[in-house]
């Protein structure tokens, strides 16, 4: 699993000339209403392995939660099951909110 920063995914997400990443939220529903990351789509890490099969493999997916153990645990989840371009955000959606959208909402 690769790791990304949060200014190292703004980046990526800015790069016409590269593939959208899957943004996977991975938090639970209260906390992807307070905010979240525009495009990404929420599947809260209990209800992973009964929704695998809603996930491309082959995509590159970023997994994203609050400070970024919850995520890391998904990714290398993912991978144990044959996901291989697994990225998490390290330091979560807070350090999105603090690096890249600070007018995003902190809890």
């Amino acid at each position: 699993m690769q790791m990304i920063t949060a200014p190292e995914l703004a980046a990526w997400l800015a790069d016409d000339t590269r593939a959208k990443p899957v943004l996977l939220d991975v938090r639970e529903p209260w906390e992807f209403d307070e905010c979240r990351i525009d495009g990404s789509v929420l599947i809260p890490m209990n209800t992973i392995p009964g929704r695998i099969d809603d996930l491309d493999e082959d995509a590159e997916i970023v997994c994203i939660c609050h400070h970024g153990a919850r995520s890391m645990n998904v990714a290398a989840f993912l991978e144990r099951h044959g996901f291989g371009k697994m990225v998490n955000l390290t330091g979560g959606i807070h350090a999105w909110a603090l690096q890249v959208d600070p007018a995003m909402k902190k809890y």
